[in-house]
C-alpha cells in the first residue's frame, strides 16, 4: 500500500521501532544502518515508494540521531504521509543532482554499516565510491533478531492472517480435487486467501502424486487422480502481515503406507512443537522433529530445515536448523513444518505458525492435522 501501513501502528510505534534499531546497530559495533525499499523499511517507517525504481531511497539510522529519510524529490509528497513521518528528518534530491552525495554527508566517513538485504548493488557501490572508508555487512548478518520478536498488536495481526489462511483451507477441502489440474486447485486457494482478507498472495504449492516429493513444486497441468496425496502449501499477506500453512490431504482412501507417512509426519510436527519453549535453541525445534522422523528410517527423506520465522514477510529469520543457537524468546513467530518426500511417489508436509509464550509456544494454525481425505 503505497505511503501508508495498517493500523494499529502509530508514529510514535515507527519512532521506537527505530530507536531500537539504532541501538543495537551501535551494540553490534556498527555506525548506523542503511535501509531500502523492502520489508525493513515498511517495518521501521510503515513507507513503501509508490514504484522500485533505479532512484535512490534509503532510511539512515544511527544511535543519537535523528533518522533521515534520502528520498527522490518526486516521491517525497507520499514519504511525507507514511505513518512514520513525523519523526523521520526528510532529505530529498532531484533528477541530475547526485544522490551517493547526499548521503555520504549523512554517514562517517570511515564507518561499518549494516544495510538491508534488498539493497541494489548499484546504491551500494555508489556510496562506497562516494565514501571509500566505509564498509558494509548485510542486516541479516548484522542483526539478524531485529524484527524476530513481535509485540502484541503484531501478534494479533499473525494470528489473524493464521486464522484467514485456516478458513481457505476449510473451504479448499469441500472443492472437488480429482480429474482437476493443480492449477485449478491453487486458483481456488488464491481466490480464497483473497476472499478471506489477503491481500497479497505469495504461493499455493498443490503438490500431486509423485509432485508431492518436491517441497517447493511449481503448480503445473498434471491432473489430479484418485489415489494421489496432494501437499497444500499457501499463504500471504493480510493487512501487512504473513501466513504461511501446510496439510497434506488425499484424493479418496489411502493405503496403509500413506496413512503411516502422514502419522508420522504429524508426530514429528507435534515433537517440534512441543519443543518450542522460551530459552531453547532454535536448533532444539529442527532435533526433537527430525528425530522422530530418522528413528522411523526416513530421515535421508526429510530435505530442509524445519521452520523459518514470519512477520511483515513469509520467510525471516530466525530459522529451525541445525547450527542456530538463538534462543527462543516470547513474542517470536516461525513455522514448525517436518515433511517426508519419496522421490517418484508422493510427499507430506504438515505446517503450522507458532508464536513463543511464556512457558511453551501458541500454534497460529488449528485445522485438522489428522489425514483428511477429499473428493
Amino acid at each position: 500500500m503505497t505511503g501508508t501501513a495498517p493500523a494499529p501502528f502509530t508514529a510514535d510505534d515507527y519512532r521506537a521501532r527505530m530507536d531500537r534499531a539504532a541501538r543495537q546497530a551501535a551494540g553490534a559495533g556498527l555506525a548506523g544502518l542503511l535501509v531500502a525499499p523492502g520489508p525493513d523499511l515498511v517495518w521501521l517507517t510503515g513507507y513503501t515508494p509508490t514504484a522500485v525504481t533505479e532512484r535512490l531511497t534509503l532510511l539512515v539510522l544511527a544511535a543519537g540521531r535523528e533518522p533521515v529519510l534520502v528520498v527522490p524529490t518526486l516521491e517525497a509528497p507520499d514519504a511525507e504521509h507514511a505513518p512514520g513521518a513525523p519523526a523521520i528528518t526528510l532529505r530529498d534530491w532531484t533528477d541530475g543532482k547526485d544522490p551517493y552525495a547526499v548521503t555520504a554527508a549523512l554517514l562517517d566517513a570511515d564507518g561499518r554499516f549494516g544495510v538491508s538485504d534488498n539493497a541494489w548493488a548499484m546504491h551500494l557501490l555508489g556510496l562506497q565510491r562516494a565514501l571509500p572508508g566505509t564498509s558494509y555487512a548485510s542486516l541479516t548478518e548484522a542483526l539478524p533478531m531485529l524484527r524476530a520478536v513481535k509485540d502484541a498488536a503484531e501478534l494479533d495481526l499473525l494470528a489473524a492472517a493464521g486464522a484467514a489462511a485456516d478458513a481457505a483451507f476449510e473451504e479448499i477441502r469441500k472443492v472437488p480435487f480429482a480429474g482437476r489440474r493443480e492449477t485449478d486447485v491453487a486458483a481456488d486457494l488464491a481466490a480464497l486467501l483473497r476472499r478471506f482478507g489477503h491481500s497479497q498472495v505469495d504461493f499455493t504449492i498443490v503438490a500431486s502424486g509423485p509432485n508431492g516429493a518436491n517441497p517447493h513444486h511449481e503448480i503445473g497441468d498434471r491432473v489430479i487422480e484418485r489415489g494421489d496425496m496432494v501437499v497444500l502449501d499457501f499463504g500471504g499477506l493480510k493487512d501487512g502481515y504473513g501466513s504461511d500453512t501446510s496439510r497434506t490431504v488425499h484424493v479418496g482412501e489411502p493405503t496403509d503406507e500413506e496413512r503411516r507417512v502422514h502419522d508420522l509426519v504429524r508426530e514429528a510436527q507435534e515433537a517440534g512443537f512441543s519443543a518450542v519453549r522460551p530459552g531453547a535453541a532454535c536448533q532444539d525445534v529442527d532435533r526433537a522433529a527430525r528425530a522422530v522422523i530418522a528413528d522411523a528410517g526416513y530421515g535421508e527423506y526429510f530435505i530442509h530445515r524445519t521452520g523459518h520465522g514470519i512477520g511483515v514477510t513469509t520467510h525471516e529469520p530466525p530459522y529451525m536448523i541445525e547450527g542456530e543457537e538463538q534462543p527462543l524468546v516470547p513474542g517470536m513467530c516461525f513455522s514448525v513444518e517436518p515433511g517426508v518426500y519419496l522421490p517418484g511417489r508422493f510427499g507430506v508436509r504438515i505446517e503450522d505458525i507458532v508464536t513463543v509464550t511464556g512457558d511453551g509456544g501458541r500454534r497460529l494454525n488449528n485445522t485438522a492435522r489428522e489425514m483428511v481425505t477429499v473428493d
